[in-house]
């Protein structure tokens, strides 16, 4: 089932979560078990990362194809431009229909460590409207999402090409959009207001991700420069003495996050778990989302 028709049909927000493919065989142990505890919560769908300049690819290939192998969810797998040929994306998107994932998250990506500036080789996509177009063509019963940036993208200089360059991507075929992380949801209303300014009437998923330690903010501010820290979150995270106590600041601030996204009947959240199952369980615990009875067995 495509994301969208998801999004579309559920009466209530729908929850999902987002793993990444670890590099170590210790590291997918530990993500199958982070896995078999979000299964409780009962997700609408997850989704497998792609690491930057697709270094990740067949890590992300064997996890995105053992999750639907074995799971009841649909899972929508990351697709970049940047690290990929036309001939190898091909070749994966064969291998996902065949394997029957047919979700795909069509992003530009990630840039490799040391580069500074996105050069296309000629012989991949310039940009993601591109991986869209292709993508749509080659397999058009796919389902395709793509990634909005309530805060501005990194490295966008105009805040209006940069609409223009979304609604390129769902007028080639885009179905659904899925946020980068945010702190204040009026950044995510206004966004979707100037979607619709735009055309752009597909549903917006709101990517939320829990500060759990002081380092952690810091690393997210240093891979974003848009990344904006509210007053008020500033004065919560500040207030608390230890990591122990950040991370339930920020747990708390991610609840009320996703308490207000639900109560405006956003058509989804994606809580970026980074394979920590502990704080995905306890936003929605804190909000009675998910059937927590494996969870409270003893």
């Amino acid at each position: 089932m495509k994301v969208a028709d998801i999004l579309n049909s559920v009466k209530h927000t729908s929850v999902s979560f987002e793993f990444f493919p670890p590099k170590t065989e210790k590291g997918f142990q530990n993500l199958y078990n982070t896995m078999e505890e979000l299964e409780a919560l009962k997700p609408s769908y997850v989704s497998v990362t792609y690491g930057a300049g697709g270094s990740t690819r067949e890590n992300t290939h064997k996890l995105v194809t053992r999750i639907k192998k074995e799971s009841v969810h649909e899972v929508v797998a990351h697709l970049t431009c940047v690290g990929s040929t036309r001939d190898e994306v091909a070749r994966i998107l064969d291998d996902y229909d065949e394997a029957g994932v047919q979700n795909i998250l069509a992003l530009r990506g990630d840039l490799p460590q040391g580069m500074t500036e996105w050069n296309p080789s000629g012989k991949g996509f310039d940009y993601a409207a591109d991986l869209v177009d292709f993508v749509k063509k080659r397999k058009p019963h796919f389902g395709i999402g793509v990634a909005g940036f309530p805060e501005g993208h990194p490295e966008a200089l105009n805040r209006l090409k940069e609409i223009d360059y979304l609604k390129e991507k769902v007028d080639k075929g885009a179905d659904y959009i899925v946020t980068q992380l945010f702190f204040d949801n009026r950044d995510y209303y206004d966004f979707v207001d100037r979607c619709s300014v735009a055309s752009i009437n597909i549903p917006a998923v709101a990517g939320i991700m829990a500060i759990t330690s002081k380092k952690s903010m810091v690393r997210m501010a240093e891979l974003s420069a848009n990344a904006r820290f509210p007053a008020p979150l500033l004065r919560l995270i500040n207030r608390a003495e230890g990591d122990e106590l950040v991370a339930r600041a920020g747990i708390h601030w991610a609840t009320e996050q996703v308490r207000d996204l639900i109560d405006n009947d956003v058509p989804g959240v994606h809580l970026y778990t980074l394979n920590n199952a502990h704080v995905s369980t306890e936003i929605c615990r804190n909000l009675g989302l998910g059937d927590f009875s494996a969870l409270n067995r003893s």
